[in-house]
This record gives structure tokens, sequence and C-alpha cells, in this order.
């Protein structure tokens, strides 16, 4: 049986399509898009920085103060959450950092902020009740990606990112002494087999 595309993505974006067979295909689409999020620490009353552009699927200006990227203060923790508002199972999700569209790498003023984050998915809001997909312990501000991807082949309804900087504990000497969660986009993938052959390697916002 085939299916059309909206009634197979509810309302996400989707990225590609890969027909494997004449009766198998498999598309993958990111389902956080414009779905509830929340931010610790927001910058309020300014639309600029809410936490909602994480899940607008704009990512073509990365800078502060572009609208396209959620902003928060610099605190000792930062945690922005996605609310997929259903159980989902997630293949990977793609974080896109703030860069200010200026070159990344270890001159770069804000790598040193998102040194030691974390990735989780969740049923809940509480990330300690889910699953450590990503744990940051090796990269320096030389080799922190601007666009971060994990693989993370799991069953939830929220993507959690957080990041510390907890008073009495010792890190690296490159890693800043607050954090923030200043991202411009977080993607949660998943796949799905049941789409018409003939789709291939679309990029489409079905409303």
């Amino acid at each position: 049986m085939k299916y059309p595309i909206e009634q197979r993505i509810q309302g996400g974006r989707l990225q590609s399509a890969v027909v494997l067979s004449p009766l198998c295909s498999v598309t993958t689409f990111n389902v956080a898009i414009n779905k509830p999020t929340f931010q610790q620490y927001p910058v309020l009353d300014d639309d600029r920085f809410d936490s909602s552009n994480a899940v607008d699927g704009r990512k073509s200006d990365l800078g502060e103060d572009g609208g396209q990227c959620a902003v928060s203060a610099q605190e000792q923790t930062a945690t922005l959450w996605v609310n997929l508002t259903s159980i989902h199972s997630i293949h990977h999700i793609t974080v896109y950092f703030m860069t200010d569209n200026d070159q990344w790498g270890s001159s770069h003023f804000y790598t040193k902020y998102y040194l030691g984050f974390t990735v989780y998915v969740s049923n809940t809001s509480d990330m300690l009740q889910g699953t450590l997909c990503f744990k940051d312990d090796n990269f320096t501000t030389d080799t922190i990606p601007a666009v971060f991807t994990t693989t993370c082949p799991v069953h939830g309804q929220y993507v959690i990112y957080y990041n510390e900087r907890l008073p009495g504990v010792i890190y690296p000497g490159s890693y800043s002494t607050k954090v923030f969660s200043d991202l411009c986009e977080v993607e949660v993938v998943i796949q799905d087999l049941l789409v018409p052959n003939a789709v291939k390697h679309v990029d489409t916002v079905v409303t």
C-alpha cells in the first residue's frame, strides 16, 4: 500500500528519501519542527532570542541577533529541551551551535561555552529519567564542530541539551567558567519505510 507523504510525516520536515527497491523506500525527516520548547535562563521579552527559534527550521543566519537562534544568559547550568509531543523512534539528533557567522575554531569566543555538553532523550522533561545519547569528554576548542550529529536509536518524547559548570568541580583549562544554551537549530530525525516509491531526495516543509 502507498501512503501520501502528507499522511506519513505529520507536519515534520522531510529531509531525504532513498528508494531501496521497487516496493520499499526509506525517508528521514525532522519531527522537531515547530514543537514546544523550553530554555533555562532565557533572554526575556525579545522574540529574536526565543527558544522556539531552535525548532523553526531556519539556520541560514547563525548570529545572535539574526532571529534564528535560541539565546540564554550565562549561568552555571544550561538546559534547552524540545517536546516532540509524542513518543518517537529516533534515529539521530543534530545540533547547530550559534557561531555568530564567524569562522569556527579555537579562537572563536563561543566554543569554550559548549565544551562538555550532553544530549538526552527522555519520556519526560527530566533528563535523569531518560537515556544519555552523548556526553562530550573529548572535544576541544579546536575540534568541537559547529554542527554536531549523534546517532541515538531510542524511543522518547523529549530531546534535552544540557551543560554545566558546577562549583567545586575541576574542569579542563579550555572550558568556560559558565555556560549557555545558544542553539540555532535542534533536529530530531526519524526514519520511515512507508512512502511512495517515486519520492527521491526531497526537502519540503508540509503544513
